[in-house]
């Protein structure tokens, strides 16, 4: 399973070799433990559209392929209307879950690569510990309008505390 979720992941993101800057970490780790969709330009990564259509339409045929061929003989002893508005109503699910899907898909990289980011900025904390801490220190950063240069001296001191 770890596998398939790797190679999904790289197929449907191309993510950039430079390291996630931490004003970006912190932004992006407060915007995730809130439940928000977090800027792919913070974590350096792009969707692969392309490559995201061609993996929704595989899984799609996957899961309702078996299905049309479960349900095609009952809907042609009912009536054919029920058939059409059906076919209406799983098309419609079908683009739908696609928006899910795409949702779904950048939270998972979201938080991979935040994670990826906090061990690179915030090696001696563990994420799961400390990412709340680090989401309220962030803010209180926000309010007392702490300068990017002094950011990191700022957060790291207030997490030691």
């Amino acid at each position: 399973m770890k596998r398939f979720k790797r190679f999904s992941l790289d197929f449907l993101f191309k993510v950039s070799e430079q390291p996630v800057l931490l004003r970006d970490l912190l932004e992006a780790n407060a915007l995730f433990n809130e439940g928000m969709l977090v800027d792919p330009a913070k974590l350096n990564y792009r969707f692969k559209t392309f490559n995201a259509y061609v993996y929704y339409g595989i899984l799609c045929a996957l899961v309702l392929l078996p299905l049309l061929l479960i349900t095609h003989y009952f809907f042609t002893l009912l009536d054919f209307h029920i058939s059409i508005i059906s076919a209406v109503l799983v098309t419609s699910c079908v683009f739908i879950a696609y928006d899910v899907f795409k949702i779904y898909m950048r939270k998972m990289i979201s938080k991979e690569l935040i994670q990826k980011a906090w061990d690179n900025h915030f090696p001696c904390f563990a994420y799961q510990k400390y990412s709340k801490i680090v989401e309220d220190i962030y803010k209180q950063a926000l309010k007392d309008e702490i300068p990017r240069a002094s950011l990191e001296k700022y957060v790291l001191d207030k997490m030691i505390e």
